[in-house]
């Protein structure tokens, strides 16, 4: 079963909020026939869009093909928190790759959310980007590491953007006696994913970008030239980026094999009145393994993430969802639930994102776990530099060590819903 089938129709967005909210792109037309092109792209998301627009603006000719529409996948769908730094704490860096490169990797981290404020502002993006994240703890016992963590970016990385929350502090901003403390991060934010999405399609567009939606590539053959093949046309390219992320599928076998697909699910309530979840507009992420992540939509409903599903098919969504908010907000047992929809994003085993050089001329950036509305964005300017000829940051990424799944194709999902589900369990009985 393909990802990109398994639970939309072809060539429409989720019914999500978001794309109820967004302003529309103008359909874009399938590729057909032959064609040629400096760069082609794969993939219509932040990557993609981010890479194809940094590229046609250095005045390479570049041709994006994306399976369904722009934004369609994780792109369009996620909690749209913006943060700096990348997915795991500085410290497990430093004893992962030593204070040098923690300190190169934190830096890139700081530049890709600078670049996703850039971009808005740029592009004029009207994407509701708002400031702060709050993480919140759910043990008490947690907290103090969070307020050290705090301690050590503001000492060693000179970052001072995080205020240390005690749980009567929480407790002011979120409306629930579950979280026992935490940190709020005034240097991170929150925005509408799919605008912002469509927001780099339009730039790209403008920067002389070809876009072809309904254009699912089914084969890549590298070479000189790279050909591009799909169900009713080919390219032929200099060189080929891929941004395919949780939809790789067998289009390269060597980054799907450090790059598991998962689902994640957000459901949104009816509007809801001042002071019911949040006292102040900012998005909150919380420390459970399955992690429960929420924000206010602009017209005051709460957008809440949580809950876990395996497999390719997705579960009844508002009822995996509602569990977990009404653990968080049981003052909503009776709100209505407006829009509940899914997605597939990309994990890796160190939670840091896969680059790599699939080919000498075919690059490939995925597997953001779960922090790619900005280093997705970056990850399509780093592979843009690349192709151009500057490749510090490629191959300071690049030269992570990223682990296979073990198992191969054929066991690494089973084995990864047995530790899904017992970390899940863990979740549920406090441990």
């Amino acid at each position: 079963m393909n990802l990109l089938f398994a639970n939309d129709r072809a060539g429409a967005y989720p019914p999500s909020y978001y794309a109820a909210t967004a302003t529309p792109l103008s359909p874009c037309p399938p590729l057909k026939g032959a064609r040629r092109a400096d760069i082609c792209v794969v993939g219509g998301g932040y990557t993609g869009l981010s890479a194809a627009l940094h590229l046609a603006e250095r005045g390479y000719s570049v041709l994006l093909l994306e399976a369904h529409r722009v934004g369609f996948g994780a792109s369009g769908r996620n909690g749209g928190q913006v943060g700096p730094g990348q997915r795991i704490e500085q410290d497990a860096l430093e004893r992962m790759v030593g204070r040098a490169d923690a300190r190169r990797l934190w830096d890139l981290g700081l530049e890709a959310r600078d670049l996703v404020q850039a971009l808005i502002a740029r592009l004029d993006i009207d994407c509701g980007y708002r400031p702060g994240v709050l993480h919140a703890e759910w043990k008490a016992a947690d907290a103090p590491h969070a307020h050290a963590y705090a301690e050590k970016l503001a000492r060693e990385y000179d970052y001072a953007e995080v205020e240390a929350l005690d749980r009567e502090g929480v407790q002011a901003i979120v409306r629930t006696r579950a979280y026992q403390g935490g940190t709020l991060d005034h240097g991170a934010g929150h925005l509408h994913p799919l605008a912002y999405a469509l927001g780099l399609a339009r730039g790209a567009i403008a920067a002389g970008v070809e876009i072809f939606e309904n254009s699912l590539v089914v084969d890549i053959r590298p070479g000189a030239t790279t050909r591009v093949q799909t169900q009713s046309g080919a390219v032929e390219a200099d060189h080929v980026i891929l941004a395919a992320n949780g939809y790789m599928g067998g289009l390269a076998p060597k980054v799907a094999a450090r790059v598991m697909p998962i689902n994640n699910f957000i459901i949104a309530t009816e509007p809801l009145p001042e002071g019911t979840v949040l006292m102040r507009d900012v998005a909150v992420a919380d420390s459970k393994f399955v992690i429960n992540y929420f924000r206010l939509s602009q017209d005051r409903r709460l957008l809440f993430g949580g809950g876990e599903s395996y497999g390719y098919r997705f579960p009844d969504i508002t009822r995996t969802v509602r569990k977990p908010m009404l653990e968080v907000f049981p003052q909503l047992a009776d709100t209505a639930i407006d829009y509940a929809w899914g997605g597939t994003l990309a994990i890796t085993r160190t939670r840091l994102p896969c680059f790599m050089r699939v080919a000498p001329n075919v690059l490939s950036a995925s597997g953001y776990s779960g922090h790619g509305v900005a280093l997705a964005s970056l990850a399509g300017r780093i592979m843009a530099e690349a192709v151009a000829g500057q490749a510090e940051k490629f191959d300071l990424m690049a030269g992570l060590r990223l682990p296979a799944f073990p198992g191969g194709r054929a066991l690494r999902s089973p084995l990864l819903v047995l530790a899904m589900t017992w970390f899940a369990l863990r979740d549920r009985l406090g441990l």
